[in-house]
């Protein structure tokens, strides 16, 4: 009933700061098997969707004090779908994979999103292990290998000599701990999507897996900013 009571009031126009105490405290209740059962519903998954931003496909990331609500949204939704098989099915029919590749699209080029890009990259990384119809339609009509190449890129800050051949900058100064667990999640996404792929079947194809080849190389010369971190990343 408090979980239940809960998603009513996010349900409503609330304030930011009401939104994110709601979501914080979901978020430790969804940890809770036996509690996400009566509320893990299509209703309460889209309204999880809908303060995560996953519902609109133009509207670009530019309210920065939304951020927090996007993020707490899609920690919420990473429980969710971690504990509860419904919600893992409610995921393919919902959609969510492909919205979460539409909002990790938005990203793209933009100043303190890196929260939402790590946590979009987590749930990803889940659906792809726990669905195997959801890993098949991110291999296969989602462009996820690419999607997620481009993320890595991104967390990275490869920049290029040759088509296949990522600089080298031996001074260039360690990771950040946000950049790193980026890196990571969109590494173990690419594993899952990548994992039943190995046969190229066309030019497209091979020239994905020569990218993402040399990113992975530059990933191994990169260091994070611990040597914890550099391991886990490695």
């Amino acid at each position: 009933k408090l979980c239940e009571g809960i998603l009513n009031i996010l349900e409503k126009d609330t304030k930011t700061s009401c939104q994110v105490a709601c979501l914080e405290a979901l978020r430790v209740l969804s940890r809770d098997k036996k509690v996400l059962v009566p509320v893990t519903t299509k209703r309460n998954m889209q309204i999880l969707m809908k303060l995560a931003k996953l519902d609109t496909v133009e509207d670009p990331l530019e309210r920065v004090s939304e951020f927090p609500v996007i993020v707490e949204a899609l920690k919420c939704l990473c429980n969710i779908v971690f504990n509860s098989s419904v919600a893992q099915k409610l995921s393919l029919e919902l959609n969510l994979a492909a919205m979460l590749c539409n909002l990790l699209q938005k990203c793209k080029d933009r100043q303190l999103v890196d929260d939402i890009k790590c946590f979009d990259l987590h749930l990803l990384f889940l659906l792809s292990l726990l669905h195997t119809d959801i890993r098949a339609q991110l291999r296969q009509e989602l462009q996820g290998v690419q999607v997620l190449t481009q993320a890595l890129e991104s967390s990275l800050s490869v920049t290029w000599t040759e088509e296949y051949k990522a600089a080298e900058d031996h001074d260039r100064p360690p990771l950040s701990l946000q950049e790193t667990d980026c890196a990571i999640e969109a590494l173990k996404a690419l594993f899952n999507v990548t994992l039943d792929n190995w046969n190229v079947h066309s030019k497209n194809e091979s020239h994905q897996f020569r990218y993402m080849a040399a990113i992975l190389r530059h990933c191994l010369l990169t260091t994070g900013p611990t040597e914890e971190k550099t391991e886990e990343l490695h």
